[in-house]
């Protein structure tokens, strides 16, 4: 079956800190997104940190940028029968309720 890379990206936007019920209602909504789609899901990936090195063949710098308009927040790799399937289980994430949130899909090329 083939692999998907998710990419998860948001506009860097300051938000509010959700309230602990707000939180546990969103961990909530997340469990059971992975667990309905919990053969697809192979790895969670992770959130990413906000900073890190950009590498060229002349040597590294600090980045990611602020300037830029969307943020990548997180990845997981998922399988799925298609692009179609991909689509639905990232469809269906709460990740991409949030407004200015979306997912960058990505088949893996298998040798």
């Amino acid at each position: 079956m083939p692999k998907y890379l998710c990419i998860q990206r948001n506009q860097p936007v300051k938000r509010e800190k959700p309230s602990p019920a707000k939180m546990e209602e969103m961990y909530a909504a997340f469990n059971v997104w992975k667990e309905k789609f919990k053969e697809n899901i192979i790895d969670m990936g992770g959130a990413l940190k906000s900073d890190g090195k950009i590498v060229t063949s002349e040597g590294a710098t600090d980045g990611p940028f602020v300037e830029v308009k969307e943020v990548v927040g997180g990845y997981m790799i998922i399988s799925a029968e298609g692009m179609e399937e991909a689509m639905q289980v990232a469809r269906e994430s709460p990740g991409v309720v949030t407004p200015g949130s979306s997912v960058e899909i990505r088949e893996i090329n298998s040798p």
